[in-house]
């Protein structure tokens, strides 16, 4: 399986520096998930989390948490995008 393993450190290192975002909230969903999953990630689902990191903090924030249905990538990341709110939702556990 191709995978985040096989990616170059400097792919790698891209990847979690674009995580690093201006809301809070956003950036603390990407880091969590990030540190969670990252490692397992195929490489079709780097290219999608690459591309929701393209988009603006606002518009990637509300299909995190499910405000933007109608989105044209609302349905087509739906299995990235319900990995990230789960990832969210047990690191937020683990803070309790």
């Amino acid at each position: 399986m191709v995978n985040a393993e096989i990616l170059s450190a400097a792919e790698q290192r891209r990847l979690a520096w674009r995580c690093r975002r201006g809301l809070l909230e956003l950036d603390i969903v990407l880091q969590q998930f990030v540190l969670a999953q990252f490692s397992q990630m195929t490489l079709a689902e780097l290219t999608e989390f690459d591309d929701l990191l393209a988009l603006p903090d606002t518009e990637f924030w509300q299909l995190i948490q499910g405000q933007a249905v109608g989105h044209p990538l609302a349905k087509r990341y739906a299995t990235l995008l319900e990995k990230l709110r789960s990832s969210h939702r047990t690191g937020a556990e683990e803070l309790l």
